[in-house]
């Protein structure tokens, strides 16, 4: 940015708050009087443009500072803008969250308007709905209680009651896993345990300051004299609610000024809506539009590729014209770096052992770890680099969620787990299988859970228990049962707990929202996780296209994007890149993602594997390689299978590794059963990758062709 604006006098009020701004925010800070839409790109400097606008207008006559409110999304957020309006010299402002301006409002009004002392507020939901529930005679865990927190607030701050609630939700699933019908009569019970506590929530405090709005013309009257000027930060998240409180401020003035971006409009689920943002021109045809475009964050080669990303978005919601819908392209101020990185690997436990290494060689080079943050989809996510980073000796912090081990079904996990090992008889049942029954009592099934939020997030813990089971005992092999499990997961538990120590960030992309790193690792950009696999339409696709780009526009410098081919080591490579990588990565096919046919080079998703003797479909790892039920009939030749052992051994022990390293028994009876003639056919075997092809290949055909 230049020092001072051309033609400022060096010690004029216009030098000290604008001579640092760029055209565009300069046009920001100089009109002051509304309408004002500003589209603002990921790091553009919005907040340094609407808060020298303010400190601008305070300066020079134009506002009265304690006329004017600002409100943003968060509490820190408000605090850094009253930070840096201080710093500006216009520390009268009031910057506040909507909840705390409407919270200020209602503790002055109430007694006047309602009578009486304002009633308790309610911080946490939790104990309410459980109330609630057993009012109802509903049995709901902690995953379903804090799902259905959310659903309440999304159906509050979009101005849902319980009557309405049917209507307007439909469509939203099974929240905590009830049908609507019932979640709308825990609703109404929510509203009456409320009520015999005398307590509101942080909805009620909007909902009832809108209706006192509504209802009192002097108190509407005293509130619209007290403020005649508004900036809202972030407008693109605002819910319906929010809008009508703001409506009700202005009073039909137009002193308004907003901000936002619809790129990054990432919260829908709960109750947020680009449509203000992009309707503004309809609502207000007069107002004033200023894009900010130029990125001082991130390097040209980073934000190339968040235009990339965009360029086939489609528009978020209704708007007057493509003014409003098309997607600001970024223009990079800063020097060159370097290329994004984009890796593929075989499973997650190489893509977590990957970024640790890559992450290791950043920090060798000068990069300080706390300016370097892991970024994936789901909080489920993160257990396999919390070890990979712990077992490569970096710290890190868990944003947003608790450690893996720390998770509250990851420890009623561990207790059962330790209960039944001690009660278990060596009766043959598979560990895997073990851990299956045991889990299922906390949750877990075979099926994951259609929706999102904590009830997904617990049974992706509970899965990753599941998986690493199936993992270790195909790695361990005979004589791996349930003690030695939980002995593993005691082991890496402690192992896991890192010091408390500014290391390296892990996020959910939602997380890391408003903030920024010097290194940003994008991983698990597989189709099922980004877009996510219940993202079914093309409106939750494409907030699923924003979130990533939220993730690429997080980085300053450094970007790495990675994804895997399997869940598990040695697992069937049958996941594909995430379809919002086509046409970034370079040589990546392009492929269709509508229900036709896939063009050259990517593979189709195909549904789930079934036993070719029963049909069943087939359940592990194992199974799936050997193509049938564990306990269907096998139709190999038994001299066959024996003679691949014999050989499998003879291998092993010339290496000295485990028999397993070579190859496991399920590939091992894969390989009987399909009886390749030729590497092509052998390389269609589960099991059987390029490295192993290239070692073994020979050797085996040539022993089945003997056998």
């Amino acid at each position: 940015m230049s020092e001072a604006a051309p033609g400022l006098a060096p010690d004029s009020l216009e030098a000290r708050l604008l001579g640092g701004l760029d055209e565009e925010q300069r046009a920001v800070a100089t009109t002051l009087h509304g309408p004002v839409c500003v589209l603002a790109g990921a790091g553009t400097g919005k907040t340094r443009a609407i808060t020298h606008r303010i400190a601008y207008g305070v300066h020079s006559g134009v506002y009265s500072p304690q006329r004017l409110l600002a409100v943003t999304f968060t509490a820190r957020a408000a605090a850094e803008m009253r930070s840096r309006l201080r710093d500006l010299g216009a520390g009268g402002v009031q910057a506040r969250t909507f909840h705390a301006a409407a919270l200020r409002q209602l503790q002055y009004f109430w007694p006047q308007a309602v009578g009486g002392a304002l009633p308790g507020l309610l911080e946490q939901k939790a104990q309410a709905i459980a109330e609630s529930a057993r009012r109802l005679r509903l049995t709901v865990d902690r995953a379903a209680i804090r799902d259905l927190a959310s659903e309440i607030e999304w159906a509050k701050v979009s101005m849902l009651t319980p009557s309405t609630y049917l209507e307007g939700a439909a469509g939203r699933g099974e929240p905590g896993g009830l049908q609507p019908a019932t979640v709308a009569r825990l609703f109404e019970a929510y509203e009456d345990v409320k009520v015999d506590r005398n307590l509101i929530d942080f909805e009620d405090v909007l909902l009832i300051t809108v209706g006192i709005l509504q209802e009192d013309p002097k108190v509407a009257a005293t509130v619209r004299e007290q403020y005649r000027h508004f900036v809202v930060d972030e407008y693109q998240d605002v819910s319906p609610l929010q809008q009508r409180l703001l409506e009700l401020w202005l009073g039909g003035r137009e002193e308004l000024c907003v901000v936002g971006d619809a790129s990054q409009t990432i919260y829908s689920f709960t109750g947020a809506t680009s449509a203000h943002l992009l309707e503004f021109g309809k609502r207000h045809p007069d107002a004033a539009i200023i894009r900010l475009v130029r990125d001082y964050r991130s390097s040209p080669q980073v934000v190339q590729l968040a235009n990339q990303l965009l360029a086939s978005r489609r528009p978020a919601g209704p708007a007057a014209d493509a003014r409003w819908a098309q997607p600001l392209t970024l223009v990079a101020q800063r020097p060159k770096g370097p290329e994004p990185e984009f890796a593929e690997c075989t499973d997650d436990e190489a893509e977590a052992a990957a970024v640790a290494r890559r992450i290791s060689e950043l920090v060798a080079a000068g990069t300080e770890p706390k300016d370097i943050a892991v970024l994936f989809r789901t909080n489920g996510q993160s257990e396999a680099f919390e070890q990979a980073l712990s077992s490569a000796g970096i710290g890190y912090q868990l944003r947003g969620g608790e450690r893996f081990f720390n998770r509250r079904e990851v420890r009623d996990s561990l207790l059962q787990l330790r209960g039944a090992a001690r009660a278990a008889a060596d009766d043959g049942v598979p560990v895997g299988q073990r851990v299956r029954d045991v889990l299922s009592s906390l949750g877990y099934s075979e099926q994951a859970p259609t929706g999102g939020g904590a009830t997904r997030e617990r049974w992706e813990s509970l899965a990753a228990l599941v998986h690493l089971a199936d993992e270790l005992a195909q790695s361990r092999g005979e004589g791996f049962g349930l003690s030695e499990f939980v002995a593993e997961l005691q082991e890496r538990s402690t192992a896991q707990h890192a010091p408390a120590v500014q290391g390296v960030t892990l996020a959910s992309l939602h997380s890391a929202k408003g903030l920024e790193w010097d290194a940003v690792f994008l991983v698990g950009l597989s189709e099922g996780l980004v877009p996510i696999s219940f993202a079914d339409s093309p409106v939750t696709v494409d907030e699923e296209r924003r979130l990533l780009y939220v993730g690429i526009t997080r980085a300053r410098e450094f970007l790495h994007l990675s994804w895997s081919l399997s869940r598990t080591p040695g697992g069937r490579a049958h996941r594909r890149p995430s379809r919002f990588l086509d046409g970034l990565r370079p040589g990546g096919a392009v492929a269709s993602h509508s229900g036709g046919a896939p063009r050259k080079g990517r593979r189709e998703l195909k549904g789930p594997t079934t036993c070719r003797v029963c049909g069943a479909i087939l359940s592990t790892g194992a199974e799936r390689k050997m193509g049938r039920c564990s306990n269907c009939p096998p139709s190999y030749e038994e001299a066959t299978f024996e003679a691949l052992r014999s050989w499998r051994l003879e291998q092993a022990r010339e290496a000295d590794v485990p028999a397993f390293v070579i190859f496991t028994d399920a590939t091992l009876t894969a390989i009987a059963e399909a009886k390749p003639s030729s590497l092509a056919e052998l390389s269609q075997v589960a099991g059987v990758g390029k490295a192993k092809l290239e070692r073994y290949g020979d050797a085996v055909l040539e022993l089945l062709r003997d056998a």
